[in-house]
C-alpha cells in the first residue's frame, strides 16, 4: 500500500504518523483538554523574552497548555556547542541548526498548536512571528494579537497585511489575553471549526510536510520520548536510526539531552556527504 506524506489524527488519542519511503512510524500522546496555544513575538532580549513568559504563564494560569520557543523549544547554544566539538565548523553548524529550529516551529504551528496569541510589540513587529501568524492564518487558527506598542504604526494603524491576518482586532492589555482567546474559541467552535487534534491531514506540500515530520522527530527528544526518525531527507542514511519508538533517553527524565538531540539534528539536517572536520 502506498502512503502519501501526512498526518493522520484520532479523535481520543493524537496518532502521529511518519510516512517516508513507504515506512511508517507511530506513537501516541493523549489529548490535552484544552487547546494548545503557540505564543509567537519577540524574544531577542531579557525584556521581551520576559514579555512573553508573562504572557504563557498567563495563559498556563488559565489551563491552557502553551509552546513559547525560547523555553520549549531546543537550546541552540547548548546544541551549538555539541556540534562543534563533534567537528563541524560553527558558522556551517549555526546553519543547518536554524533548519531545526525551522522544523521545531513549523510543527508546533502545523500539528501540536490550534490556537496562536501573537504579540506584535517593536519598533516593527518580529520577522519571525509575522511568519508564525501567517502560518496560523493560512492553517485556519484562532489567533489572538496583543500590542501596547505605537512605534510600528503607520498613520496611527498597524500594517493592514500584518493586522487582517487577526481581522483587523487586537487587544492592548495581557489581562486581556486569556478572555479574548476564549471568546474566539467560542466563535470558532459555533462556526464549525476544527483543532488540529480532530483532523485528518492530508496532501500537505511536500516541504511542509518534510518540515512536520522532522520537526515532531525533533519534538519527541524535547518531550523525552523520542521517535524514530525521518527518513524523508535525501541525504538521511537509509538506516534504522537510534532512536526507536518508547526508548529512554540516556540522560535523567527530567533533563534535555543534548547530545541526542544533536544526533537527530545531524540526521536530518547536516549538509548531503559533509563530514565533520576532525582537528587535532
Amino acid at each position: 500500500m502506498d502512503f502519501n506524506p501526512g498526518f493522520q489524527f484520532t479523535r481520543d488519542v493524537e496518532v502521529i504518523i511518519l510516512y517516508s519511503h513507504q515506512k511508517q512510524f507511530a506513537k501516541s500522546l493523549p489529548m490535552n483538554v484544552l487547546p494548545r496555544v503557540y505564543c509567537a513575538g519577540p524574544l531577542f532580549n531579557g525584556c521581551e523574552r520576559e514579555e512573553m513568559t508573562i504572557i504563557a504563564n498567563r495563559l498556563t494560569d488559565a489551563g491552557y497548555p502553551v509552546y513559547l520557543p525560547h523555553r520549549d523549544g531546543m537550546e541552540f547554544r547548548l546544541v551549538l556547542d555539541v556540534l562543534i566539538t563533534r567537528g563541524y565548523e560553527k558558522a556551517v553548524a549555526g546553519q543547518f541548526l536554524h533548519s531545526a529550529i525551522f522544523a521545531l516551529d513549523v510543527y508546533q504551528l502545523v500539528f501540536a498548536c490550534d490556537a496562536v496569541v501573537w504579540n506584535l510589540n517593536g519598533r516593527v513587529p518580529d520577522e519571525g512571528a509575522v511568519s508564525e501568524a501567517a502560518m496560523g492564518w493560512i492553517l485556519g487558527k484562532p489567533m489572538i494579537a496583543f500590542s501596547d506598542d505605537a512605534r510600528s504604526l503607520i498613520e496611527g494603524r498597524i500594517n493592514p497585511l500584518l493586522f487582517g491576518l487577526v481581522d483587523f482586532q487586537k487587544v492592548t492589555l495581557i489581562e486581556e489575553i486569556v478572555p479574548a482567546l476564549q471568546a474566539a474559541l467560542q466563535n470558532y467552535r459555533a462556526a464549525g471549526w476544527v483543532p488540529s487534534s480532530e483532523k485528518t491531514f492530508h496532501n500537505l506540500p511536500p516541504r511542509v510536510s518534510s518540515a512536520v515530520s522532522d520537526g515532531a522527530a525533533l519534538w519527541s527528544l524535547l518531550e523525552n520520548k523520542p521517535i524514530e526518525v525521518s527518513q524523508a531527507q535525501h541525504h538521511v542514511p537509509d538506516e534504522k536510526p537510534p532512536f526507536a519508538v518508547g526508548a529512554q533517553p540516556i540522560s535523567a527524565v527530567d533533563e534535555i539531552d543534548n547530545e541526542r538531540i544533536a544526533d537527530c539534528v545531524i540526521k536530518l539536517f547536516a549538509p548531503e556527504r559533509m563530514s565533520p572536520t576532525i582537528t587535532s
